[in-house]
């Protein structure tokens, strides 16, 4: 006889409490056990056979997979901010819920992490560790590693969202930074509690010593910095991606790194995710240059924030299954 329990289908393990949570309100949880990426007819198998999916952001939900969907299939929870994984017309049109896992505690991480990259930039950190670790050093010297103090740089930040608002929060309350920010709309309280000034995207690129990347993965972002736009910016400026790698165009960035027309670049998204290189037979790679900081996508990765993450993700599967609206409901 089949059983009357809602069925969850976790499709990477994941941290914290999330799956203690959906098993104590008695459903049954399959989890899939390898630390692995699942394949698309895997994908295809759970949205026909199951109540519930929390699944992450490398599992993507095309059409032809949720045109699948069975009827008992009523929500899946990404366990990420960003959702640009799933086609969110396609769940639509099949009536399944979509969620994901915004919170503060992922909000304080990436912001943080934005100023791990900025600093270990402006002051050379990585290029410094490598020195250190070849043993060149030999001594003080006035003109080793000479880095940049960011409280007289101009911070410049696309996308004024809650993350968005935490590197600005840092940069003017930590570093006493000059900021400037586009976004959809102009925020009149933030920039009086800030001194942060509204401008177009185009004088932002031209006046900032520093562009840093919120927005999310959408058509109208996917290649926002592109050759066209980066030759905006300052020769000796830093652009730092923390959003989605998408939404700059790797080609050109090689190209404005090579040829010194910016200045560094960091990077915790990478626009072929995982590969390094999305052209690796030619001659450009970002992992040669020491004007490149790269991070394997943690910028969330932080105890806090997974178990937020993790709690919220189950919390929408619960809410979902009791008939309630999700929290943090997308569609």
């Amino acid at each position: 006889m089949k059983s009357s329990k809602p069925r969850i289908f976790v499709t990477r393990p994941i941290p914290g409490p999330g799956i203690s949570m959906l098993k104590k309100k008695g459903y049954r949880v399959d989890l899939q056990p390898k630390n692995i990426n699942i394949s698309n007819r895997a994908l295809t198998a759970a949205v026909k056979e199951y109540d519930a999916i929390l699944c992450l952001l490398t599992n993507r939900f095309d059409a032809k997979i949720l045109n699948s969907a069975g009827s008992p299939l009523k929500i899946i929870s990404n366990y990420a901010v960003g959702y640009d994984n799933i086609d969110i017309e396609a769940a639509k049109a099949k009536s399944i819920m979509i969620a994901n896992t915004p919170c503060q505690e992922v909000s304080n991480a990436v912001s943080e992490h934005t100023f791990a990259l900025i600093l270990a930039l402006s002051r050379r950190l990585v290029e410094a560790d490598s020195f250190t670790r070849a043993k060149k050093y030999k001594g003080w010297d006035p003109n080793l590693l000479i880095g940049r103090d960011l409280g007289n740089l101009t911070l410049g930040v696309i996308g004024l969202g809650n993350i968005g608002k935490g590197v600005v929060h840092r940069a003017v309350k930590g570093f006493g930074m000059n900021v400037l920010y586009n976004d959809m709309k102009q925020d009149t309280a933030f920039e009086k509690e800030y001194g942060a000034h509204y401008v177009t995207q185009a004088n932002l690129l031209k006046q900032s010593d520093i562009v840093s990347l919120h927005v999310p993965l959408l058509p109208s972002t996917r290649h926002l910095m592109n050759a066209k736009t980066l030759k905006l910016m300052k020769k000796d400026a830093i652009l730092i991606n923390t959003a989605r790698g998408p939404i700059v165009d790797e080609t050109a960035v090689l190209h404005a790194l090579y040829s010194k027309k910016i200045g560094g670049y960091g990077l915790d998204v990478l626009e072929c995710e995982p590969s390094i290189d999305c052209n690796p037979n030619d001659r450009y790679e970002l992992r040669a240059l020491d004007s490149v900081i790269m991070t394997p996508h943690i910028a969330s990765a932080t105890v806090a924030a997974r178990d937020a993450m993790s709690r919220i993700a189950a919390e929408n599967i619960i809410e979902a299954l009791e008939g309630k609206s999700p929290i943090h409901k997308v569609i």
